[in-house]
């Protein structure tokens, strides 16, 4: 699998994997996102530069990430991760197909570079958390999972919350402890927290999307930067702290600790 460094949705594999206990089933190759694709991996990729991408035993490619993880749950069924109730399954499912707006919303949020529409994201993305919580609510089990166990569900939204640390830094956002998010809270700790998925740090996130807190997705440059923040080297763990404040502060190569 062609993965990008700390991509969350890699981890969504690196999850099942790790739940089925098949570490090593994949060879995970890492592609530089700061530099363009080499053109045999657009080749594979039919010239998208999106990832990840699992490449089969006969040279057959399978994008999106949600494709690539029913894929290895039908293939390594010995240990299933989905729910095998048709009903649990159809309720797994509906939540999956919530994750999407609830992660655009974080990453818009991160992304904005407007202090005047800081409240309107936070809005719109607690409304996100309030459906949320509503939906565990109404169709799941008492908690913290969905049902009774760490699921495909979980699985899928675990390293997006875990992206969502960079809110609470840079944006000092948490979801509130008011009762309308009780639910979700729960289930929120609950997926972070799970053994399995530990892939990624607090501290690891923070460093690697400082570039994101200023407007800068995917490797791309701010203005007078040389390096991007998701360089592999020097490494996360040799690098400072970032500055909280994204909305005040441009820090520079080297109070970023990237030369």
């Amino acid at each position: 699998m062609y993965q990008i460094p700390i991509c969350p949705f890699s981890q969504r594999v690196l999850i099942m994997l790790a739940l089925k206990e098949l570490a090593g089933a994949i060879d995970f190759q890492t592609v530089d996102i700061t530099k363009p694709r080499p053109d045999w991996l657009l080749e594979k990729t039919g010239g998208s530069t999106a990832m990840p991408i699992l490449e089969l035993e006969g040279g057959e490619v399978i994008k999106e990430s949600l494709v690539i993880l029913r894929y290895v749950e039908e293939r390594y069924a010995a240990r299933p991760i989905a729910r095998a109730d048709p009903y649990e399954r159809a309720v797994e499912n509906m939540l999956i197909a919530a994750s999407e707006p609830l992660i655009m919303a974080g990453y818009t949020f991160l992304l904005n570079q407007e202090r005047a529409r800081r409240a309107t994201l936070e809005q719109a993305l607690l409304r996100h958390y309030a459906a949320l919580s509503e939906f565990l609510t109404r169709y799941g089990s008492r908690g913290p999972y969905l049902f009774d166990r760490f699921g495909y569900a979980e699985l899928v939204y675990a390293p997006f919350f875990q992206r969502f640390y960079f809110l609470e830094y840079y944006e000092g956002f948490t979801v509130p402890a008011e009762p309308r998010f009780a639910r979700a809270r729960a289930w929120i700790e609950a997926c972070v927290a799970h053994p399995r998925a530990q892939q990624v740090s607090r501290e690891e996130v923070v460093k690697l999307y400082y570039d994101y807190a200023k407007g800068a997705g995917n490797g791309a440059l701010l203005p007078g930067r040389q390096r991007s923040s998701f360089a592999f080297s020097p490494g996360w763990r040799a690098r400072p702290w970032p500055p909280r404040d994204k909305y005040g502060v441009s820090a520079s190569d080297e109070q970023l600790g990237l030369l």
